[in-house]
């Protein structure tokens, strides 16, 4: 399927996507971006279909082309409280909450989402590789969410983080069973 522009013709479109669901510590982290109408930046596509460094390019051009862009997110200790769907839906919303510029329409990555107030949504499975609002937001999440696990990875040494960004791997698995948890670890995610 061909990456689209925009799903209408005149609204202001916000594409809302988040990094950082599957990982065993850490935040979730959520962005928004509002793209405008002559957009244009070639190699454009889902953030998971990427290498980093073209990634990092991507992020310069949708920071300088962005009619407004944001990021947010929830901590390992939301996760736990709120669960991991609704704390992306919660980092999603505060991400549109930091935007310059109120959307008219928000277009989101999956198929779950909760009502964010006096804006109509529309949901999306694989949207991150139809609307180029959502890739837009896929990249932006998924560079700062890499970014944020590389400082944490300081902060924690031996869990491997700068190089599994806290996903399930062997190394990281290895590490809490001999390191135990720390406070960035999601207690109610299965670590075995």
């Amino acid at each position: 399927m061909a990456m689209q522009g925009f799903l209408t013709e005149h609204l202001l479109e916000a594409g809302c996507d988040e990094a950082g669901r599957g990982p065993l510590a850490g935040p979730v982290m959520a962005a928004a971006v509002i793209l405008p109408r002559n957009f244009n930046l070639p190699g454009l596509n889902d953030s998971k279909k990427l290498p980093e460094k073209h990634r990092l390019l991507l992020e310069d051009g949708i920071k300088e082309q962005a009619l407004s862009w944001a990021l947010a997110y929830c901590t390992a200790e939301e996760i736990d409280h709120l669960n991991i769907l609704q704390a992306s839906i919660r980092a999603m919303h505060r991400a549109l909450d930091a935007l310059s510029l109120r959307p008219e329409l928000i277009l989101v990555d999956g198929n779950r989402f909760r009502p964010y107030p006096f804006v109509p949504h529309q949901c999306f499975v694989k949207g991150d590789g139809r609307f180029a609002s959502i890739a837009a937001a896929s990249i932006l999440a998924k560079n700062e969410r890499d970014r944020v696990m590389r400082q944490l990875a300081l902060e924690f040494p031996g869990y491997g983080w700068e190089r599994n960004m806290a996903y399930p791997t062997a190394e990281h698995r290895r590490a809490v069973k001999e390191l135990g948890l720390t406070v960035q670890h999601r207690k109610t995610f299965r670590m075995g």
